[in-house]
């Protein structure tokens, strides 16, 4: 997605807002960003250092909003370190950063851990980045692969050992498949985007599938393994025969599967995986400000592309002091400003949130206060 695979994307999340949008006396109430959908203005009394940790996969947006923030609020500074969701809800919830960059939304006993570090009201997440997972490959001279769910969980789980295998061959009759061994490179940290495509593997190939679902990828499959989205698709693409698992605007030049949904192969795109957010549906029991979604990974519907990752920022309900509120509220407000997610866009390709839930999700990040 380097050039901007996802950009024609910008209604991605629309239905996904008007099933939140149906759910309106639950969603806190504000200004957010203006009606024109424009960033908050500068503010130069904005100051300080806002320190995030958190989800790779957002590592190109992250620099790009970082930098666009900067030159809005110039007395202002974000830093943020790519180590992964896990660590960065880990980070957070520890006290040692204002705000978790989350490729899976806080679980229930993380939401009610965060009543510690962010009062009596907890965290909540806020929808900042979209973008496919690929299930992507290094295998000379084939540019792409059809496969259903239960062999690419084959392939994962390395029953299916070889680029040649029976079930792997019928799916590409066209293609010229050599033996080459397959090698499976996941990530060794726990991570949002190993959480959203064991989801998938879970629910659209849970005979084969059978792990429970999990940010850390199971101990007993030995394989290949590196930290980051970049690590993984480093050693895929370093390695002949290898494949993985990673955010499309990270997958470089390694070849993409089309994925079986119903009786048609899906190939990857931003019209594909805002098909497969239109059955998203908030999650049950979530605050009242948290825009959390539960995805239908096993959908039927063709043309969909159900391997999605929606990429969270979790802010405290309330922090220490009003420097610290407005500082959060600002940086807040430009990632999902229209301003801001064209700004991400441009540099990392993920798809722009739609203006509804730009504007819900403004305002769960004005509902930030100071701690009583």
């Amino acid at each position: 997605m380097k050039l901007n695979r996802l950009g024609s994307a910008a209604a991605v999340l629309s239905v996904a807002a008007l099933a939140l949008t149906a759910c309106g006396s639950d969603n806190p109430t504000g200004a957010g960003a203006s009606a024109s959908g424009e960033a908050p203005a500068a503010n130069a009394e904005v100051t300080g250092t806002l320190t995030g940790i958190g989800a790779s996969s957002q590592k190109s947006a992250m620099e790009a909003w970082i930098t666009g923030f900067k030159a809005e609020n110039p007395q202002a500074n974000v830093q943020y370190s790519p180590d992964g969701s896990g660590a960065g809800r880990k980070a957070f919830l520890a006290g040692g950063a204002q705000f978790a960059g989350s490729d899976a939304y806080l679980k229930p006993e993380e939401a009610e851990e965060a009543k510690q570090v962010c009062g009596p009201d907890g965290a909540f997440n806020v929808p900042a980045y979209v973008s496919p997972i690929a299930v992507a490959f290094n295998l000379d001279g084939v540019k792409e692969l059809n496969l259903d769910a239960a062999t690419i969980a084959k392939i994962f789980k390395k029953e299916i050992t070889t680029w040649n295998d029976e079930a792997i061959a019928k799916q590409n009759p066209d293609a010229t498949l050599p033996d080459t061994a397959i090698t499976v490179v996941h990530r060794n940290d726990e991570s949002g985007t190993t959480e959203n495509f064991v989801e998938y593997l879970k629910a659209a190939a849970g005979d084969v599938w059978t792990y429970d679902v999990s940010g850390d990828w199971p101990s007993d499959i030995q394989s290949e393994n590196a930290k980051g989205t970049s690590g993984v698709v480093s050693t895929a693409g370093s390695t002949d025969g290898a494949i993985t698992y990673a955010d499309f605007s990270a997958v470089g030049d390694l070849s993409t599967v089309n994925v079986k949904v119903g009786d048609e192969y899906t190939k990857i795109s931003s019209e594909a995986a805002a098909k497969a957010l239109e059955t998203a549906t908030p999650v049950e029991g979530a605050a009242k400000n948290d825009l959390a979604l539960d995805l239908e990974r096993d959908t039927t519907e063709a043309g969909t592309y159900p391997i999605v990752l929606l990429s969270y920022h979790i802010f405290c309900t309330t922090y220490k002091d009003q420097a610290t509120v407005d500082l959060v509220k600002a940086f807040g407000n430009y990632v999902v400003s229209a301003d801001g997610q064209k700004t991400a866009s441009e540099s990392a390709g993920n798809a722009p949130l739609s203006a509804s839930m730009e504007e819900k999700a403004a305002a769960a990040i004005d509902s930030i206060t100071v701690a009583k």
